[in-house]
């Protein structure tokens, strides 16, 4: 009995490695950096909690930092469509899902810009008190990894629309199989800096 239940372990740490080893290298490469992203992310918290935070009463979360949580939670929906769209070759409704995917994102980074000058206003400042200085860095860092989202959502974007005007570039495109891996990074990129924006967001409005 026992040794069946070694076989069925060992026959799934074999099945898990088949598939890490089949995976392409690009996607095995984002999902490295997905995993460093977190981990300096958790760091930078844990810095943050060891600050104290900020004295009960004398500040509170920028409301716009709240606005921007369901602007980004919103483009995760939209973004979530894509794939979808792309498996029924309707480039038309993806192109559209993606642009309004890529206005969210920049309303997102609108919204927290917005949230640095409510900060400013309640006398929270980049190079004043340390908790301060984490909250300035921890939205600074993720709006600057959400923007190498964005770069590659607009060349999506533009892409998408170039192939539509084109029956031959459109037949190109939707069989062309890394075409189908960049929108699957992309989509898998976006969802991760949603939910990671969403965690911090939680974590921050209780430590704060």
């Amino acid at each position: 009995m026992n040794q069946d239940k070694k076989n069925q372990v060992n026959h799934k740490q074999r099945s898990a490695f088949k598939r890490i080893e089949k995976m392409h290298p690009i996607r095995m490469l984002l999902y490295l950096s997905m995993v460093g992203i977190g981990v300096l992310f958790f760091i930078l918290v844990v810095a943050f909690a060891r600050t104290g935070g900020f004295p009960e009463g004398q500040f509170e979360l920028p409301k716009f930092f709240s606005i921007s949580t369901v602007i980004l939670l919103f483009s995760s929906y939209t973004i979530s469509k894509v794939p979808r769209f792309y498996k029924k070759e309707k480039l038309k409704k993806m192109a559209r899902y993606l642009s309004i995917t890529l206005g969210l994102g920049v309303l997102f980074i609108g919204a927290q810009l917005i949230g640095w000058n409510e900060m400013s206003s309640s006398g929270v400042y980049f190079t004043g008190k340390s908790s301060g200085t984490y909250l300035y860095l921890i939205s600074a860092l993720h709006i600057l990894h959400l923007l190498g989202g964005i770069i590659f959502l607009s060349f999506m974007v533009f892409k998408t629309i170039y192939v539509n005007s084109d029956g031959v570039r459109s037949l190109i495109f939707i069989r062309d199989p890394y075409r189908r891996l960049q929108l699957s990074m992309l989509n898998s990129y976006w969802h991760f800096m949603d939910f990671l924006w969403l965690g911090l967001y939680l974590v921050l409005l209780f430590v704060a």
